[in-house]
């Protein structure tokens, strides 16, 4: 009976050798598969921040951020952590964003006539991103990609993926902008939203600002602020600890970047008169434009969405053609990510047919 326990012990240490061998030879394999590279890639004439993240055996999806001038990659860490092991990761701070306006900004100050003499355009943006795309492929070996953008950056994103659907297994929307204008519509709905919580601070800003179109951007500004308190109201937020930043990008020199930068784009997507800045967004009717899709598409909406509401981009889904297409509805979700935006995402994502 002793020797029959030594001969089970022995089988079971033998079994526990082997099983950690595995792992480890596992372990090794997607260590050997891990990519995490940050770096300036020369784009259309200037060097714009890429980072690039997750296993380089899978596919790559190409997130196009908001704003303009919203990086992601200051907290994909945290964001996106978990898609790393089922795909290549890619964010890419924009042309006027980030470590990318930081790069190629003036030394001083962002000044009046800077922004006069360095204008942002959708057509040098949606150029930008078909070079980034076109870059990756060829540098990570890979046929095509994924594309995702989010709210301004779905504006983007269906430019680039109209441009050259070649280049991408399918375009996955999130907040989809279809007709950037501010109108009264919007402004009306805001209002009486105020109205309603008897919220005095934003009553008096709206009646100062007035009804639109608006010739300053800041009081497009303004009017966004008290949009999404009350998305934020009525949603469910995402967790606290996504929005904090990456230690590498918490310093005096990327904080003045991202500010910096914020600023610039978003002057540069409303407009400002006083300023001889021009909208760059001012003729962007995506309705007229950009129905005809050669590849899939999937959009994701917020129930609670002020900013880009459901009817506009139900109205948009309808209309589109596509080889496939899906629209997601999500409750207690707003404009902003969450965490069943993430989750939809994610799903979606593991759903696209790559090779």
């Amino acid at each position: 009976m002793a020797q029959l326990k030594e001969t089970v012990k022995d089988s079971d240490t033998q079994l526990a050798f082997a099983t950690a061998q595995t792992k480890i030879t596992l372990n090794d394999s997607a260590l050997k598969n891990q990519i995490f590279e940050e770096k300036y890639v020369l784009v259309n004439g200037i060097e714009q921040w890429v980072t690039i993240k997750g296993n380089s055996s899978k596919p790559i999806i190409l997130f196009i951020h908001g704003g303009p001038g919203s990086p992601i990659s200051p907290y994909t860490d945290v964001l996106y952590k978990d898609l790393e092991k089922d795909f290549i990761l890619v964010q890419w701070d924009q042309r006027g964003t980030g470590r990318t306006y930081g790069r190629n900004a003036p030394p001083e100050e962002l000044t009046p006539e800077y922004l006069k003499a360095n204008p942002l355009t959708l057509e040098q943006m949606t150029s930008d991103g078909v070079e980034v795309s076109k870059y990756l492929l060829k540098y990570l070996g890979k046929q095509k990609m994924i594309l995702s953008g989010t709210s301004w950056g779905s504006v983007l994103g269906v430019k680039i993926a109209t441009k050259r659907p070649d280049l991408f297994y399918a375009y996955v929307g999130h907040s989809q902008i279809v007709n950037p204008t501010i109108d009264i519509k919007a402004y009306t709905k805001i209002y009486k939203m105020a109205e309603g919580r008897n919220d005095k601070e934003a009553l008096e800003i709206l009646n100062f600002i007035g009804k639109p179109p608006y010739s300053r951007a800041k009081n497009v500004g303004l009017l966004f602020r008290i949009a999404k308190k009350y998305e934020r109201a009525n949603s469910t937020p995402a967790p606290e600890n996504w929005f904090q930043l990456s230690p590498t990008y918490d310093n005096d020199i990327d904080n003045k970047n991202r500010e910096d930068g914020d600023d610039y784009s978003f002057v540069n997507f409303v407009g400002d008169d006083k300023l001889g800045v021009q909208s760059m967004t001012a003729n962007i009717d995506l309705m007229k434009d950009n129905l005809d899709f050669k590849i899939p598409v999937y959009l994701i909406q917020g129930n609670e969405d002020i900013l880009t509401p459901k009817e506009n981009s139900k109205k948009y889904f309808d209309t589109i053609k596509a080889p496939k297409k899906e629209y997601y509805l999500l409750p207690k979700a707003a404009h902003g990510i969450n965490q069943s935006v993430v989750e939809s995402q994610y799903k979606i994502f593991k759903s696209i047919k790559t090779l």
